[in-house]
């Protein structure tokens, strides 16, 4: 088959060679449209349920939303694991499924369990499915920055610039952070209300009542119909004053009767520092399942160019990360080894061959398997990445095997052209070619076949495994598979056309080579017992030295950014927490390669994160390497760490973004090593864990260790008397809500507002949340 392979080359080389020109557009063209990322899509088929319930504790939000859930999401098919997290007013369930399943198939079958489950929940519950990324989908970050009040930064970011970047192709959603959320905020006195017989409850429903447009019919006027219209929605704050509760002694008693109207915000769950300067507000770009990272930053990056030039004056939008810059950085890299293999490659053939021709054909080989290689990787979408590129950068000193051997035996035919069979012309030369070609395909193909099966294993590799790894072995073999073929049909058909007859001799780095070896060679022959027994050492050496040498499950990627999680007491409150994340970043400003600092603390607004106020994420944008004053990221950490020593009260430990999403995604904690210590009682886990904690510090090759506190939260409990409740005429469910409007607030509605839902709420004042003996 190889043979008549060589032959019909040989026989049609016009269409060989035109093949040749199509399969390099079509690689050119794979090429270009080819999904470029930095690192692998090594995320499971993964959904996540985000819900919300203000107000409600841990404990509630674990027995009363997550256990009724998982109840209902348990025997769907396909489900490998399910994990939930269960903090203040949030609860995140995330169900990871088997390899191979349909991400829309398994959402599907998620929400229709959750649809189930939902009649079992607090009718305060919100939220559903997670958008449809992965762990790796934070693409591009940035803050706002100008003189704007946080209030207009988070209206400016919510109406204007996320709806725009959120109908980009590839964007799954825009995640906002920090700020404040504009709302009709309703402020009811308790005393004015009890002195007219009012509840909050009437409050809220009197305002729930009053706030809404709806038809009610036509109307016949003459020849035309008129659309009845009923109008009766919230328009501003007089509306909101002007609605009428009931009545009290014949007097009718309106909201601004018993509450102040104002323009607030809603309750905060987190906030956004940048630079230890003050609050800012974040928008966070998350990338669709499969989306091609670099298009979709190229995307957003103009998009956001084109809204800069539409923003008030003095406000400008301030990128702090920017996955396109670590794409274009890893691509480098990987570009810049093939160049440099390709060059050395071609440097050698020229010095081995001896001819240029010969070189030129076998060279040509590198350039065409690489291009069928993007072809092949664009047809079984595979994505250009580290370990994909890695992969054809290993092959790229192999691609040149066959065709060295296909040329180095044709040229030693027609060094011969007396040939029995000569005929002399084209014919004689071709014939020479193909006899040269021929005498040497069975062991190519052998030879590269072998080489093929060796990366075979890599295939049956399942989970992270598989998805780290196939992306090299493939593109192994996609080379490797396209350079036997070439070498048995375009390369005979080029030595054709720029191959000459006559005498060919070895080059002087050939003889030299040759000479020095055969000395090598009879030494060894005259004293194998020596070289066995120093191969036999050599062999104990690596076995010995393979047993000793550190083990990782995959070198750690620099990122070029450093992440820094900072964990406080689980009791502390948000002004404190951002007072001490203050604290926190003028230290790490003071080293000099930190160019500057953007802080999260607590959760976002998708509860894609759901931290507590205690957590907080400093990213660190760092300067460019040339200013840097220490040797290398490992002398940088050192150097952090120092100044975070000096913060009493403040565990840290570093990461960076992809690496903190991979070690979350299959661990479910930030760490490479976790431990997890399971029981029923909180406070026997806490002592266990904080024994760990210390046994792990002592631990050799440990250099963060960070206990997460499950424990430490402060309550104030509120036990309710229910004759006295009875005598009042409620209920304890009513008394309930009472105490988390007047703490937490509720909504009752919305207020449409030039186009945007601004929300109603109904908050107790201020002074009640700032200290427990006036809420008493």
């Amino acid at each position: 088959m190889l043979k008549r392979l060589i032959e019909a080359a040989l026989l049609q080389r016009l269409l060989v060679l035109v093949a040749a020109c199509v399969l390099v557009g079509l690689g050119l063209n794979a090429a270009r449209q080819l999904p470029i990322d930095a690192f692998p899509d090594v995320s499971p088929t993964q959904v996540k349920i985000i819900l919300k319930a203000p107000g409600m504790t841990p404990e509630e939000v674990e027995s009363r939303i997550v256990q009724p859930v998982e109840q209902e999401l348990l025997g769907i098919p396909g489900q490998r694991s399910m994990r939930s997290v269960s903090k203040y007013a949030i609860a995140d369930i995330t169900i990871d499924f088997e390899e191979g399943t349909d991400i829309y198939w398994a959402r599907q079958q998620v929400g229709e369990r959750y649809a189930s489950a939902q009649g079992n929940l607090p009718s305060n519950v919100n939220g559903g499915l997670a958008p449809v990324t992965t762990p790796l989908g934070e693409m591009f970050m940035f803050t706002i920055e100008g003189p704007m009040s946080l209030q207009d930064k988070r209206t400016l970011l919510d109406w204007t610039i996320r709806p725009q970047l959120r109908a980009i192709a590839g964007v799954a959603d825009v995640n906002a952070l920090g700020g404040a959320v504009r709302a009709y905020e309703i402020v009811p006195d308790p005393v004015k209300l009890a002195a007219r017989g009012l509840s909050i409850t009437q409050l809220r429903e009197a305002l729930s009542a009053n706030n809404r447009n709806d038809g009610a019919g036509r109307l016949i006027a003459g020849e035309e119909a008129l659309l009845v219209r009923a109008e009766g929605s919230i328009r501003n704050l007089e509306d909101v004053g002007a609605t009428v509760i009931g009545r009290h002694t014949g007097t009718t008693l309106r909201v601004s009767d018993v509450a102040d109207v104002r323009i607030g915000s809603l309750t905060r769950y987190g906030a956004v520092t940048r630079n230890g300067q003050g609050e800012t507000v974040e928008g966070l770009v998350l990338g669709l399942r499969g989306a091609d990272a670099n298009q979709v930053v190229k995307q957003v990056r103009s998009k956001l160019e084109e809204i800069s030039h539409s923003l008030p004056k003095g406000v400008s939008i301030e990128p702090f990360y920017d996955r396109g810059a670590l794409v274009g950085q890893a691509v480098h890299t990987v570009s810049k080894a093939l160049t440099e293999a390709i060059v050395l490659v071609l440097v050698l053939l020229l010095l081995f061959l001896g001819q240029w021709r010969a070189a030129v054909v076998v060279a040509i080989v590198l350039p065409l398997s690489a291009l069928t290689t993007f072809w092949l990787m664009r047809q079984t979408g595979l994505t250009a990445n580290l370990m994909s590129l890695g992969g054809l950068a290993i092959a790229i000193g192999m691609l040149v095997d066959s065709a060295v051997v296909v040329v180095e035996n044709i040229e030693a035919k027609l060094a011969h052209p007396a040939h029995p069979e000569h005929t002399g012309g084209i014919g004689h030369l071709i014939r020479l070619i193909r006899m040269g070609a021929e005498e040497v395909a069975v062991p190519v193909a052998s030879g590269v076949l072998i080489i093929m099966l060796v990366f075979l294993p890599l295939l049956t590799l399942e989970g992270l495994e598989g998805k780290l790894f196939k992306p090299v072995a493939l593109t192994i073999l996609y080379a490797m598979g396209a350079s036997l073929l070439l070498s048995l049909t375009v390369i005979p058909v080029l030595a054709s056309l720029l191959l000459k007859t006559g005498a060919h001799q070895d080059p002087w780095l050939v003889r030299f080579c040759t000479r020095h070896y055969t000395r090598l060679l009879d030494g060894a022959l005259r004293k194998p017992t020596l070289w066995l027994l120093g191969t036999g050492l050599s062999l104990v050496g690596a076995v010995i030295g393979f047993m000793l040498v550190g083990k990782s499950f995959m070198p750690t990627m620099d990122e070029g950014d450093v992440i820094v999680s900072v964990e406080q007491s689980p009791a502390i409150n948000l002004p404190t927490a951002l007072q001490l994340n203050t604290q926190v970043q003028k230290a790490l400003l003071s080293v000099h390669e930190v160019k500057g600092i953007v802080a999260r603390s607590g959760s976002d607004e998708l509860g894609l994160d759901p931290m507590g106020l205690n957590q907080t994420d400093t990213f660190l944008v760092l300067k460019p390497k040339s200013e840097w004053q220490v040797a290398d990221k490992d002398a940088l950490l050192d150097k952090l760490r120092e100044q975070l020593l000096q913060l009493p009260g403040v565990a840290t430990s570093f990461t960076q973004p992809i690496e903190m999403r991979v070690n979350e995604m299959i661990l479910g904690v930030r760490g490479d090593v976790a431990v997890k210590v399971f029981g029923p009682d909180l406070t026997t886990l806490g002592k266990l864990s904080a024994q760990l904690e210390g046994i792990l510090k002592k631990t050799q090759g440990s250099e963060d260790v960070q206990l997460i506190q499950n424990s430490g939260l402060r309550y104030l409990r509120v036990v309710f008397d229910r004759q006295a409740l009875g005598l009042h005429g409620l209920t304890v469910e009513q008394a309930q809500e009472d105490l988390r409007t007047l703490l937490e607030s509720q909504s009752p509605g919305f207020v449409l507002e030039d186009g945007r839902r601004v929300p109603l709420i109904v908050r107790g004042p201020s002074a009640l949340s700032l200290t427990p003996d006036l809420f008493a």
